[in-house]
């Protein structure tokens, strides 16, 4: 077993280039998985100059130099989030705590539901079932009350976090963006001279990245107007919460949506019963689903690598039990990481070996006379 791994070791790992990428990968795994909480920061503005960059490049092709263009462009995300915190955000919040409040008298709803299963389906439920279900929603009840009191005790941190960030971030996403090269050249001075592969798929990667968090962005904009227009048009309750929620339940593919149509669903039920308009909002909330799975995402991540949707589940399960929100957020990136490094690996050992082939040709070839 020794010597078969020590092979593999060999065939895989013998060139400097190959260990400098491997053992760079580990260390950036490795200070997120330990310190990721404390450089939330960092990774909050790292996201939001990849996205404002874009901005940023389209301006200085217009010929603009590159301070104007970082200037302007921030400028406008500052204006941009002043007016979402100061117009959304509070109409979210007072959903939110309307729907808390009325959390109760929904739950109360539910029970009723439930006591009159076993008398319309007496041969699929029976009572005892249905008093296992009442003992487990009491529980989860309590659990979410003692939540909600914790959360309100450290809603005081939960500000003073906030006020950092509405400081920190900013500031961090100017100095990303106005000293984007320096930051850069002063990080590469610290790496090993056997890194051409390391920045093969740093390239590939960091191209895949600032497409991924544009193309979210977009699509959050839009799956979130377009589901908010439709709740409000059929008159749907917290409408614009439900909205919002939608439109982030994209940053978790496939197993978002499926989530969020829980809520939905339950609120439109309470409001309405089993009813046409019950039935006709579900229709239009799948049909969203549909077209932004089918539509939208194949037109937004055109230029994006295409992953098996196994492998985008897998990457969310495994990079979101790791690094939690962040994890989850950058599942489909990461993913492309791992697949650019095994594709650049691959291409390395087939120059490696073309080259020792060649060498080799050149050896046996008989001296001219």
């Amino acid at each position: 077993m020794t010597s078969i791994f020590t092979r593999w070791f060999r065939r895989n790992f013998s060139s400097p280039a190959t260990i400098v990428l491997t053992m760079l990968i580990i260390v950036g795994f490795f200070v997120i998985l330990t310190v990721g909480d404390i450089l939330a920061p960092i990774l909050w503005a790292l996201v939001i100059a990849y996205l404002l960059e874009w901005g940023v490049t389209a301006l200085q092709n217009k010929g603009l130099g590159r301070l104007t263009s970082v200037l302007l462009v921030f400028t406008a995300f500052i204006g941009i989030s002043i007016v979402i915190f100061l117009g959304l955000v509070p109409l979210i919040w007072k959903q939110g705590s309307r729907l808390i409040g009325e959390l109760p008298n929904i739950m109360l709803k539910l029970k009723e539901q439930v006591l009159e299963l076993p008398n319309k389906y007496p041969n699929f439920v029976s009572a005892e079932q249905v008093d296992g279900f009442i003992t487990s929603l009491n529980s989860e009840l309590g659990s979410l009350g003692e939540a909600l009191l914790s959360a309100s005790f450290s809603s005081l941190i939960s500000i003073a976090s906030l006020l950092v960030y509405i400081i920190l971030v900013p500031l961090l996403v100017f100095f990303f963006l106005k000293d984007r090269h320096q930051i850069f050249g002063w990080c590469s001075q610290w790496l090993p001279q056997e890194r051409h592969l390391a920045e093969r798929v740093w390239s590939e990667v960091n191209r895949q990245i600032g497409n991924y968090i544009r193309g979210k962005v977009v699509e959050i904009i839009i799956v979130g107007v377009v589901s908010y227009i439709t709740f409000a048009i059929m008159g749907l309750n917290y409408a614009l919460l439900l909205g919002v929620c939608v439109g982030l339940s994209v940053l978790i593919p496939y197993v978002g949506a499926a989530l969020v149509t829980i809520p939905v669903a339950l609120i439109a039920f309470f409001q309405w019963g089993l009813t046409q308009d019950f039935y006709i909002l579900m229709v239009a909330y799948f049909i969203i689903q549909i077209l932004d799975g089918n539509v939208l995402v194949p037109l937004i991540f055109s230029e994006a690598v295409n992953l098996h949707p196994v492998a985008i589940i897998g990457a969310i399960l495994l990079f979101g039990g790791l690094w939690g929100f962040w994890g989850v957020f950058f599942a489909i990136p990461l993913a492309v990481l791992v697949n650019a490094t095994l594709d650049a690996v691959k291409e390395h050992k087939k120059q490696q070996s073309q080259e020792d082939e060649v060498a080799g040709t050149l050896e046996h070839q008989p001296e001219a006379e």
